[in-house]
């Protein structure tokens, strides 16, 4: 087996335990707030003490951010493909793209039955998974729908809604016939650890494979996924970096779903674990220097190497039966110790891993708010210092706020070119561009806080403090450029306040639409040159000043 080259996904596996809702809520929003990608939970209907897994996925979605929501798996027997397509496409419209689907046959015939759900044989569900995806497809797609199965049928149905975002469907399973199915119909494979240890992934991944390419397939096109914990990986948050990177490079494993309901599991996984695993693929992936950083020695205050996570009955919380093929993966907690400082450069400053984005070379506008050439310069960075993964997470968070800004502003100006095109209202344009981040006025290093703080202070309050302040405490030397990024924020608030006045401009006066452009084009460049200033002096201080 081989690296697939997917990127990486982190996230959580929770128990839907009725009696505890308000907690599996916050840790939804713990899991969000500390930059995991996924959010999933047990679909267990004949569970009295489980709520519903959809509507839990709702509530979770609606009180979260950015990570995505999944079921681990849907039970389909009890979820007909038909209504279960338009579950998922609706909460993928509400929730801005961000639901996924995975799947199972229902392997507890009884369970199933209790609920009046078909009793089918381990064949007659295989059968019917492969029905599922194909009506479920059928009613993502533009156009009449029409199937005829032994289990579904569509008759001449009218598709919709659609999906924001290309979903996908993954699998779970662990028999041959169900890893084939999964070659040749599904996008992604999602087995357990405790079910499909690691050693059992390469025969797994060569039936899938197999199936792939008998179907015409790529086996790169379906995804890897991983529930973890039960026993596996082992270890200090170090040795869990080592075994997951390994399953990457070698089992094309590539997201990695912790079964936990501890806080501090969940934080450590997010700050120490998925860094670490990301730093040592990337270097791999890129030839530079992933051996060495591999390498790097096991911090004092690490437990021994051959430590294992808590057995799975010392965490509390409820107990599932599997709604597929196989059961969900017991929890676990990981030790709560650093993961070593990386070696490996990536970006201008040795041992960050963390790359500034340059701003465009090239410019829309002729027009200029300032002079880039007279921005202060922070203390230059120690040359000889390393930097643990928590710290790096802390810089890279800027840049993943930015990157969400940068993306916020491409649709600015795609709003502004549809009404240029008559396609849209100013008026509804200028509705969308008001519920964006940055015309919230909070797109500033405060929404960085208040995202971030969260997380690693998750036992004390920080989102009414402005992170300048404590910057400008723990190292005065940066006084100079906050006072420049404050002085560039009301700059750009004021071309905010232009383009919405171009706006409403651009219904009446004939000369609208192009100072509508012009107010765009300038904000396009005064915004991506600030974050790009923002990024190449605070980064670094960021990771070595611990700020929160």
């Amino acid at each position: 087996m081989s690296d697939y080259g997917h990127d990486l996904l982190f996230g959580v596996f929770l128990t839907p335990a009725a009696a505890q809702a308000d907690r599996t809520l916050a840790l939804a929003r713990l899991a969000d707030s500390a930059g995991l990608d996924l959010v999933t939970v047990q679909d267990h209907p004949y569970q009295p003490a489980f709520l519903d897994a959809w509507t839990l996925l709702s509530v979770i979605a609606a009180r979260t951010e950015r990570v995505r929501v999944a079921p681990n798996v849907a039970n389909l027997p009890l979820r007909p493909p038909a209504v279960l397509a338009k579950s998922v496409a609706s909460l993928d419209v509400l929730s801005g793209g961000r639901a996924e689907l995975a799947l199972g046959a229902g392997a507890f015939a009884d369970a199933v039955a209790t609920l009046g759900g078909p009793r089918r044989t381990p064949g007659e569900s295989l059968e019917a998974l492969e029905e599922a995806i194909q009506v479920i497809r059928a009613l993502w797609s533009p156009g009449t729908a029409a199937f005829e199965g032994r289990h579904y049928r569509l008759q001449d149905a009218r598709p919709g809604p659609f999906p924001a975002h290309e979903v996908g469907i993954w699998l779970g399973a662990i028999k041959p016939r169900m890893l084939r199915l999964t070659g040749r119909a599904a996008d992604g494979w999602l087995p357990s650890a405790p079910y499909v240890p690691p050693e059992r992934l390469a025969e797994s991944n060569k039936i899938i494979d197999e199936a792939a390419r008998e179907a015409g397939r790529d086996p790169a096109a379906v995804r890897r996924l991983y529930n973890i914990g039960g026993g596996f990986p082992r270890g200090s948050a170090a040795d869990w970096a080592e075994q997951l990177a390994e399953l990457t490079l070698t089992e094309g494993m590539s997201a990695y779903i912790l079964a936990s309901d501890d806080p501090d599991t969940i934080q450590a996984f997010a700050a120490e674990v998925a860094p670490a695993v990301r730093e040592l693929v990337a270097a791999e992936r890129a030839g530079t220097g992933a051996e060495e950083a591999r390498a790097v020695p096991e911090p004092a205050s690490a437990p021994h190497a051959g430590e294992t996570a808590p057995d799975a009955g010392q965490i509390s919380g409820l107990r599932a039966e599997p709604s597929h093929e196989q059961a969900p993966a017991p929890h676990s907690e990981l030790p709560r110790v650093q993961a070593p400082a990386s070696r490996a450069a990536r970006g201008p400053v040795s041992g960050l891993g963390v790359t500034p984005t340059p701003a465009p070379a090239v410019r829309h506008s002729d027009e200029r708010l300032w002079d880039e050439s007279a921005r202060p310069k922070g203390p230059a960075p120690d040359p000889g210092r390393t930097y643990s993964p928590r710290e790096r997470a802390s810089g890279r968070h800027l840049v993943d706020v930015h990157d969400h800004l940068r993306t916020e502003l491409d649709q600015v100006r795609d709003l502004v070119e549809q009404v240029i095109a008559g396609s849209m209202d100013p008026g509804a344009a200028r509705s969308h561009i008001n519920a964006m981040t940055m015309r919230q006025n909070n797109w500033t290093l405060g929404a960085y806080c208040s995202a971030y703080c969260r997380v690693v202070t998750v036992h004390h309050t920080l989102e009414d403090e402005s992170l300048f302040p404590q910057l400008r405490r723990a190292d005065p030397r940066l006084a100079p450029v906050i006072d420049r990024l404050e002085e560039e924020h009301q700059v750009i608030h004021g071309v905010l306040e232009r383009v919405d006045r171009a706006l409403v401009a651009a219904v009446s006066s004939p000369g609208g639409l192009a100072e509508l452009r012009g107010a765009v084009d300038v904000l396009t460049d005064a915004l991506l040159s600030h974050l790009s200033y923002e990024e190449a002096e605070l980064v670094e201080p960021l990771a070595r000043l611990g700020v929160m």
